[in-house]
């Protein structure tokens, strides 16, 4: 934190920097170090500002908005509001545009990278001055060529320019619709706000036809026609998106469409729709109309026009913005990082000196969060009641005094941001890690390579958490030159999920899946019938299953072999512990074949292996091989599974099992049931562990194929099959297909037109 805190993004450069290096104009100089360390603080990439945030009260604590999913909690499912408050913040929107371009030489899936886009959500355009009584209301619109249909202005209740913009009384002439039935406009702005707050970003952007709003009493002045527009507090404009201001232009936007109906404003069209088009609002492309010097020039030439217009007159300017808010970093918990903030006499936030790190969490009775059922009640951090904690006296630089320290602590994600890079070095009692351990594990294998962990596997769920999180950490720490990787992950793959079924009842809550009891095929909850459903394990469908049973009973192996054959890793499949017991008895026929039941010594001998088995060997080594590589364990335990048949078939009955494939099965196995694997390369007579062995290699002699089996098909319907030398001539493959006693019965009497052969895959008549 200290790293961030003292750093700033210079965008000439692209990338942070010491806040010592922080260029402070002469003007802010000359104004004393008051102003300098306001201009310091205001450039840093940890700040504190007063900002909205969503305050959970039942958890007690102010949540990301990455947490809040519909208006609740990700944890628990309890209701937010937004308030105010003064927190930290992380500056991961001056990241925003590296965050983009360093997406794409990465080995992510691109819905991944898609969610990353999304959620960045970079648009350009231009932000536009209003002018008003309260000031410029600066919006930012990717459409400026329809400046001229802009019929009103909407503001989000959290805009901190509606408390100068809300007039004492309504002006003459206000329509009745514009106040919502207040006697004043503070009194419909109080109410609506009060309303906005219960509300989630989700729900006040979801695409519905009724849209709500008050007028504040004011107007502002449209710069391209000196037009005043009416200004209204509308939830559906949102602070976390451009400046928290819109023009509105109903004529080219559904959701400002509806709202002017619903408010009776003017509509303008200033784009010309289709002939035929018989919407309302129309969001194509086409020349502009009823805007003056704009008329008949199409979208894109009428934008560069537009803003070449604004920036002449100093009413704008094209810019670029982005979705992406920068990063809440404080929370109301107990547990979790504490800052290493101090704040003096005059409220003013000082980095803890380094020879005072770390700060640790002081023991205390009560670390429960204060929760409340009252949306309106205010964060009580609990290590506020850490007394002895709170005060401490330090010299730092000026003689002892008493500092108050910082009551929040960080998120969870602090600490998930960086822990790839801990794990690596977690003795280093002088850095957070060796820079040669860094380099050795993470660092870039070339140019072209942003360096970082191999293979990170993770849910689909971190895609805007964790994994955006860790990616500005990463960057900043790169930055400063403490990393040689400028990406956490390189390679990036998302498991499926383990399903099960869960079970509600009859107010459609889930309940404790173990305790649910079948009958007749129904299921109950003691006496109360319940439904059954299929998701995702774990806590919020209450289906979790833990494994300890099949582990108490068939050993972690088989829990293992089980977990990788149930299918391909990246898809989600059902637990079904039924079918545990085929990956057992493979488990035991591979011990059988290797080991004497009866007396326990080992079956491996040193005898040659003969053509046909080396040829399987190697045919297994290379299929298990790129199953791994593939992360498709699945397929490399059905094709050890085939090997183990195969040696068995040969060699069971026999004096023993060859060493050269022994050998080799043992290893292939180990990655996926290492325990067994250890104790049948000890039984071989090795005394080092086979950790420290090669993983085979296939020798590439025996993967060429002599024959191959063909499907012969007639019209597309495979009719049977076929064995040819691999590589044999068209019209041979042919004539051993017209062998096939089910093919020839399929033609007689058809004439055939034509004959198709694709070499080494299938053969197909095409007959009439």
């Amino acid at each position: 934190f200290l790293l961030i805190h003292d750093t700033w993004y210079d965008p000439a450069l692209k990338k942070g920097r010491p806040i010592a290096e922080l260029p402070i104009p002469e003007t802010v100089r000359t104004q004393g170090d008051a102003a300098v360390r306001k201009y310091q603080d205001d450039h840093r990439l940890a700040y504190q500002a007063e900002v909205p945030v969503n305050w959970c009260p039942a958890l007690g604590t102010v949540l990301a908005n990455e947490e809040v999913i519909d208006g609740k909690s990700e944890r628990g499912g309890h209701p937010v509001v937004r308030m105010p408050l003064r927190q930290w913040l992380l500056r991961i929107t001056a990241y925003a545009e590296r965050l983009l371009e360093d997406l794409e030489p990465l080995n992510w899936s691109e819905s991944i990278k898609l969610m990353q886009r999304n959620w960045i959500g970079r648009s350009t355009g231009a932000s536009v001055r209003f002018a008003s009584a309260a000031g410029d209301i600066e919006v930012f619109t990717t459409r400026p060529d329809t400046l001229f249909g802009a019929t009103y202005a909407v503001l989000a209740p959290e805009h901190p320019l509606v408390d100068a913009l809300t007039t004492p009384s309504w002006p003459a002439g206000t329509p009745a619709l514009w106040t919502g039935g207040h006697a004043t406009p503070a009194e419909a702005v109080d109410e609506y706000r009060r309303a906005a707050s219960r509300r989630s970003d989700l729900e006040r952007q979801a695409d519905t036809k009724t849209k709500t709003g008050v007028f504040t009493g004011s107007y502002a002045t449209n710069p391209v026609n000196g037009t005043d527009i009416p200004v209204f507090v509308a939830d559906y404009v949102l602070m976390g998106y451009g400046t928290g201001a819109i023009m509105a232009v109903p004529g080219q936007d559904q959701r400002d469409w509806d709202f002017a109906e619903a408010f009776d404003l003017p509509i303008i069209r200033t784009v010309q729709p289709p002939d035929d088009f018989d919407g309302k609002a129309y969001v194509g492309t086409g020349p502009a109309i009823n805007s003056e010097f704009l008329d008949g020039v199409d979208v894109a030439p009428a934008k560069e026009r537009i803003i070449a217009w604004l920036e002449e007159r100093g009413s704008g300017e094209g810019t670029v913005t982005y979705k992406l808010r920068d990063w809440l970093f404080s929370r109301q918990r107990y547990w979790g990082e504490p800052f290493p903030i101090v704040y003096d006499e005059d409220d003013m936030p000082i980095a803890v000196p380094e020879s005072e790190l770390p700060v640790l969490l002081p023991e205390i009775d009560d670390y429960e969060p204060v929760t409340s059922d009252d949306e309106n009640s205010m964060p009580e951090p609990p290590l506020g009641r850490a007394a002895d904690w709170v005060e401490v006296e330090l010299d730092l630089g000026d003689g002892p005094k008493t500092y108050r320290r910082e009551l929040n602590t960080m998120p969870q994600w602090a600490g998930s941001c960086w822990y790839e890079l801990r794990y690596l070095d977690p003795t280093n009692e002088d850095a957070f890690i060796d820079p040669e351990v860094e380099r050795y594990w993470m660092g870039p294998a070339s140019t072209n390579d942003t360096g970082g962990v191999d293979l990170y596997v993770g849910g689909v769920e971190h895609a805007v958490l964790h994994l955006l999180y860790a990616r500005l950490w990463h960057k900043v720490l790169f930055d400063l030159g403490y990393l040689s990787s400028c990406e956490p992950f390189r390679r990036l793959y998302n498991q499926g999920y383990i399903q099960a079924a869960a079970y509600t009842d009859e107010r459609g809550f889930y309940v404790d899946a173990t305790s649910v009891v079948a009958k007749d095929g129904q299921f109950f909850l003691g006496d109360a019938e319940v439904t059954r459903e299929f998701g995702k394990m774990g806590k919020s469908l209450k289906n979790s299953v833990s494994p300890d049973e099949m582990y108490d009973r068939y050993g972690a192996d088989t829990l293992r072999l089980y977990e990788m054959f149930t299918g391909p890793l990246d898809q989600s499949r059902p637990w079904d512990t039924t079918a545990v017991v085929g990956v057992y008895r493979l488990l035991q026929r591979i011990w059988r074949l290797l080991v004497d039941e009866e007396t326990g010594a080992s079956r491996v001998v040193d005898v040659p292996l003969d053509d046909g088995s080396r040829r399987v060997l190697h045919r297994t080594i290379d299929a298990v091989r790129l199953g791994m590589e593939e992360l498709r364990f699945n397929v490399s335990v059905a094709k050890i599974t085939e090997l183990n048949n195969h040696l068995t078939a040969v060699f069971g009955d026999a004096e023993g099992t060859p060493r050269e494939a022994a050998e080799p099965l043992v290893l292939i196995l180990a990655p996926l049931a290492p325990h067994i694997a250890e104790e049948l390369w000890a039984s071989m007579g090795h005394e080092r562990s086979l950790a420290w062995e090669a993983f085979p290699s296939a020798d590439p002699t025996w993967l060429a194929v002599d024959e191959v089996e063909l499907p012969v098909q007639v019209n597309g319907k495979v009719r049977g099959h076929v064995t040819v030398p691999a590589g044999a001539a068209d019209d041979a493959i042919e004539q051993a297909a017209l062998q096939v006693d089910r093919v020839a019965a399929a033609l007689h009497g058809k004439q055939v037109r034509r004959v198709v052969v694709v070499s080494n895959r299938m053969i197909n008549f095409v007959v009439t």
